[in-house]
This record gives structure tokens, C-alpha cells and sequence, in this order.
């Protein structure tokens, strides 16, 4: 009796034992994650003030996966010290063993995936705070192709780093899928082209975004939104989002009158024939007016010409180009320059002309009831 009270006695005390190392691994676990997470702030705030941008996205993107790490390697440990208390198969050193190194891997790849899109926000962030386009290295369109890539490159990296982890080995798999192939790729060929298609569109580089596009082929016209790797998001003039196929870039002709360098102004103007006279002092003082004007830009083609004889009308014409390629600047500065014409035209007595239509006879109609004009 004496030595079952003593048996009894030893494993109530290896209980508390056990009980105290739990609590201890617990509250030791906690008080590292906010001790780490403390000093990481710390640290962050300092070099905050620099403007350097890679310090600051890679304390960000460490958070997170750090203080994952501490309560995950804590949980384990307080598994792994349970062991001799609680007998669960699950919790054998070689399954401790796998959960380790995969939790390490995981957030490694959390670790970088969070750094590139930090990166990522950062520089969009200095890109468009730039003054001008020219000042910039990358635009928009490329860093989001490039973080894309990237993290692509991430998941694969540690899918292929995990699979030996859980017992799977990458030749059987390149065998299995040389196999299934060509099953896999007839089954996902729209969503390969699509692929392609936004990999030519980040290589190429037809369009960014904020760019307006249109294409004559088929009724795309708006500003460019997204640029995703399966399609692509064309907000349109009514503010309607237009989901496209990335492969259907492959198939049209595509318009970009974002890169236009200019506008152009091209309008045929008609004066009456009874100001034939004043025609070519009116074509000369337009022109003069259009190459002093701060807003046309002469170094390109400027055309002022009397060139046709009209049902009505003698009509002449412009043809030239603006400095902005802003459309609504573009409209101010076409109104300008058509008011300053009428000013010409009418400085010089002349006036527009309309369709008039001349009836001969109809005073010898009047003089003769009855008859018929000529």
C-alpha cells in the first residue's frame, strides 16, 4: 500500500512538473513574440526616416512571418515536451520533425511575398510622385509585371523545396507530368494563351496602365485599369469595366492615343464667292495667326490652303497640330484658334458662307401671271 501511495505521489509530482514546464514554454513564448515585435518597431521607426525604401518594406513584410514563427515554434516545443505525457502517434519527433521544417518554409515564402508587395506599393508610390515620366527608371505596368513574376517564382520555389519534405519526389513528378501533359495542356489551352498573351503585353509593351486604347477591329475603347496574367480591365468612357482575354491582343490592331505627341487640328472653312477677292489675304493672315500661336506647334506639318470650289462656298483649309495631346486642353486651344479665324475672316469684310439656291426668272414671273420661270 505504502508504494502505490508512492507511485501515486511521484506522477502527481511529474504532473506538476509537467504542468510548470507548460506554463513556463507558454508564457517564455509570449513574452519573446513581444519582446521581437517591440524591438522590430523599434527598429522600424528609426530607420523610417530614412528614404531608403527596401529597409522599410522589409521590416513590414518580417512581422507577420515573425511572430508566426515564435508561436509556432513555442506550440511545438510545448508538444514536444508533452510527449512523455500524452502518447498521440501524431506527435511522434518525426512528425515534429516535418511541421518544423515545413512551418519554415511556409512562412519564408510568406517572408518574401510580403516583401516584394511592399516593395512593390513603395516604388508605385515614388513613381507616381515623380515629376515627370522621364525621371523614371520603370513605369507602373513593368514594376507590377516584375512583382508578379516574382512571387510567382516565390510559390513555385517553395512548392518544390516542400515536396522531398512530405516524401515526394520531384522526378516522379516531371515524370507524371510529362504523362499527363498533353491531357493538361489541351484542357487549360485558353487559359495558356491568355498567359502568353499578358506576357507579350508586359514584353511588348503596347500599353500601361492609365493608357486610353481603342481598336478599330472590335468596339475596345477606354483607359487601361488592370493588366492581370489571364486578362486585362479596360474601364470605358461610361465608366463600365470591360473584362479582356489577354490572347485576344494577339489578333487585333490596337490604338494607344495616350502616346500621341500631338493633336491634330484639320477643319475646311468656306467664305461666300462674293468675297472671292479677299481669299488669299484671309488664307495668308490664318496662316501668320496659326504660326505665332503659343499653343501649335510649328516644327509640325502647318497647311493653310485655298483648295476647292464649293456647292456654295470657296472653301480653304488647316491642317496642324497642338503641343498638348490632353483632350481637353486640345478642345480650348481648337476653340481659340476657330474664333480667331472668324475675327480674320470677318476684319477682312468678307463673311461664311451657307447653301443658297438662286431662282432666275422670278422677276419676269412676276411681271407675267402665269407663266412659268425659265
Amino acid at each position: 500500500m505504502e508504494e502505490l501511495n508512492n507511485m501515486l505521489a511521484l506522477d502527481n509530482l511529474g504532473e506538476l512538473n509537467w504542468g510548470i514546464e507548460l506554463f513556463l514554454v507558454v508564457t517564455l513564448t509570449l513574452i519573446v513574440r513581444v519582446v521581437a515585435l517591440r524591438l522590430l518597431s523599434v527598429m522600424e521607426k528609426q530607420l523610417a526616416k530614412t528614404e531608403n525604401t527596401w529597409d522599410d518594406a522589409l521590416f513590414e513584410a518580417a512581422r507577420s512571418p515573425l511572430s508566426w514563427f515564435i508561436l509556432i515554434m513555442g506550440l511545438l516545443w510545448a508538444i514536444d515536451i508533452s510527449e512523455g505525457y500524452v502518447d498521440v502517434a501524431l506527435f511522434s519527433d518525426q512528425n515534429l520533425g516535418v511541421v518544423r521544417q515545413l512551418t519554415f518554409i511556409v512562412l519564408i515564402m510568406l517572408f518574401f511575398w510580403r516583401f516584394i508587395s511592399q516593395a512593390e506599393k513603395r516604388l508605385l508610390v515614388k513613381i507616381q510622385d515623380a515629376e515627370s515620366a522621364s525621371d523614371n527608371r520603370m513605369d507602373p505596368t513593368t514594376l507590377h509585371a516584375l512583382a508578379k513574376l516574382l512571387r510567382l517564382s516565390v510559390v513555385i520555389s517553395a512548392a518544390l523545396i516542400a515536396l522531398p519534405t512530405l516524401g515526394i519526389e520531384i522526378t516522379a513528378l516531371l515524370a507524371f507530368g510529362g504523362v499527363g501533359g498533353i491531357a493538361v495542356g489541351f484542357a487549360a489551352q485558353d487559359l495558356l494563351s491568355n498567359f502568353f498573351g499578358g506576357m507579350m503585353i508586359y514584353l511588348d509593351r503596347p500599353f500601361a496602365i492609365g493608357d486610353w486604347i481603342r481598336s478599330p477591329d472590335r468596339e475596345i475603347e477606354g483607359t487601361v485599369e488592370h493588366i492581370g496574367w489571364r486578362l486585362t480591365v479596360v474601364r470605358t468612357f461610361d465608366k463600365r469595366p470591360l473584362y479582356i482575354p489577354n490572347s485576344v491582343f494577339n489578333k487585333l490592331a490596337l490604338e494607344n492615343p495616350s502616346r500621341m505627341r500631338n493633336r491634330r487640328i484639320k477643319e475646311t472653312i468656306g467664305i461666300r464667292y462674293g468675297d472671292a477677292d479677299k481669299m488669299a489675304v484671309v488664307v495668308r493672315d490664318v496662316k501668320d495667326m496659326l504660326q505665332k500661336h503659343e499653343e501649335i506647334d510649328t516644327s509640325q506639318t502647318l497647311i493653310v490652303n485655298f483648295n476647292e470650289y464649293g456647292a456654295s462656298s470657296l472653301n480653304f483649309f488647316i491642317y496642324t497640330f497642338t503641343k498638348t495631346t490632353n483632350w481637353i486642353e486640345f478642345h480650348r486651344i481648337k476653340e481659340d484658334v476657330m474664333l480667331k479665324i472668324i475675327e480674320i475672316v470677318h476684319g477682312h469684310g468678307a463673311d461664311f458662307a451657307f447653301p443658297t439656291m438662286t431662282l432666275d426668272g422670278l422677276d419676269k414671273l412676276r411681271e407675267e401671271p402665269g407663266a412659268e420661270p425659265a
